[in-house]
């Protein structure tokens, strides 16, 4: 929320002003101190790293205030220190406050698999008759949620927020602090089980987003998931949409049909409404994120006609089933952002039906999957040679096992290449790839395999 004096601000929050003037007005609220500018308050959280050691340097970018629960030394009078208990309590509070203050629905999203696709298609579609702000990237956690919520400027309706866990109890903090008016639950898969005991744990996590929903808060699940049909059957809250492929759904896509490079078309069934529809997709995932979405917009009142110029209008998103074409006839498929198990099948499924001169697997390590690491990365590389795949590159220890999952059932050694790190498989990408080559890279992102992406399509096509 812009346009707060640093007083108010000290009042909202509880904190107290050790230096500056209460009527210095903030304009932006950021805990990087690298993205100050004038007019912003540097929230000094203390995660990874502590925050206190960089409000010297967010003061010298230009910030007008610190938020602080430490004290700060050597600062000039008129640069605000704002005192609290603590600061990252404090962000929340404020994010809290000011949606009090304006009148605004929170459609929130989690979900194993497709958070931040769902929400930019939501977004999208929504943005047919609503202001909507939503969050920037991935800010889905106790920082992120907060910091998307003080963009807000006033004129929106609709605010569309991710939220994301890695332990039980972690989405019922980001629904205190932004109740959902909108629950959505895009999928339980095998992800972050190095933090959970089993898929049923990760589904209790996730069900917290419908607690920590308003009351009658209609609920869009996922309809092809048989935990959160389950889930759906035991909630005794507001309505159910269910979204996917089944028959069932309220919002759903059959007669699905690939277009090559083209992306995919398929019948829409919304409520009683139907249309025919082409996407710019290749991962039928993708279709599935986009459908929830819909349901999304149908709870909200809009009807199949008002959707159609956003669905012709759908973003490609950095890093997330990007599709790139370069000078030299090359292909790439850009997934680079993570990786699980579930979402690599899907890929590797749907981008089998693409025609192309050879298509190159390039696949990192899949973190947080718990003692089961090797055998799922195993059982995805015996998948390679079921889907069609001509050479396998994987990158990191763990996605070796990939290789050989993908020999047993029969792939060919010649075609299988293990690199250790990005920086080698990028040197034998660069000599072994040809004209006509259709490459997918994906990888949890710990292994920056969008750093791949960069070098090789330098010579990207307009």
């Amino acid at each position: 929320m812009k346009g707060l004096f640093l007083g108010e601000i000290a009042r909202l929050t509880g904190g107290r002003l050790l230096q500056g003037r209460p009527e210095t007005l903030i304009l932006s609220y950021i805990f990087d101190s690298r993205q100050a500018a004038p007019g912003a308050l540097f929230f000094a959280l203390k995660d990874k790293r502590d925050g206190h050691d960089f409000v010297h340097d967010a003061y010298q970018r230009g910030a007008a205030a610190a938020c602080i629960s430490e004290d700060i030394k050597g600062l000039p009078p008129d640069f605000g220190l704002l005192k609290v208990d603590d600061t990252l309590a404090a962000l929340q509070t404020l994010a809290t406050r000011l949606l009090e203050r304006q009148p605004l629905k929170i459609v929130g999203i989690t979900g194993s698999v497709g958070k931040t696709s769902t929400k930019e298609f939501t977004a999208r579609l929504l943005s047919e008759k609503f202001r909507v702000l939503k969050s920037p990237g991935n800010f889905n956690n106790q920082i992120g949620v907060p910091i998307s919520i003080l963009s807000l400027d006033g004129s929106q309706e609709i605010a569309v927020l991710e939220m994301g866990m890695n332990r039980r109890g972690e989405i019922s903090k980001l629904t205190a602090i932004a109740p959902p008016d909108v629950a959505v639950i895009t999928a339980i898969a095998p992800v972050h089980l190095e933090f959970f005991r089993d898929l049923d744990e990760i589904a209790l996590a996730k069900r917290e987003i419908l607690e920590g929903a308003r009351p009658g808060a209609p609920a869009v699940l996922n309809g092809d998931d048989p935990r959160l049909r389950k889930m759906a059957s035991e909630w005794p809250g507001g309505r159910v949409l269910f979204y996917g492929f089944s028959q069932d759904c309220s919002v759903r896509a059959y007669n699905l049909r690939p277009l090559g490079l083209e992306g995919l078309s398929f019948n829409l069934v919304m409520g009683k409404e139907k249309a025919g529809v082409r996407v710019p997709f290749l991962n039928r995932a993708l279709v599935s994120n986009l459908l929830a979405a819909c349901a999304v917009a149908h709870s909200f009142g809009l009807n199949l006609e008002q959707l159609l110029p956003a669905l012709n209008d759908l973003p490609q998103i950095e890093h997330r089933g990007q599709l790139l074409k370069l000078k030299n006839g090359i292909i790439i498929y850009d997934d680079s952002y993570n990786s699980n198990p579930l979402a690599l099948r899907l890929v590797l499924e749907s981008l089998s039906q693409v025609p192309a001169a050879r298509k190159i697997a390039v696949l990192g390590d899949m973190l947080e999957l718990g003692p089961e690491e090797l055998a799922f990365h195993r059982e995805v590389g015996q998948t390679i040679p079921q889907y069609g795949w001509d050479i396998l590159v994987t990158i990191g220890q763990k996605a070796r096992e990939m290789v050989s999952g993908a020999l047993e059932r029969g792939f060919e050694a010649a075609s299988a290449h293990s690199f250790d790190g990005a920086e080698e498989a990028t040197a034998w990408l660069k000599t072994a790839l040809r004209p006509g080559d259709l490459v997918l890279i994906k990888g949890s992102h710990a292994l920056a395999l969008d750093k791949i992406v960069a070098i090789l399509a330098k010579d990207r096509e307009d």
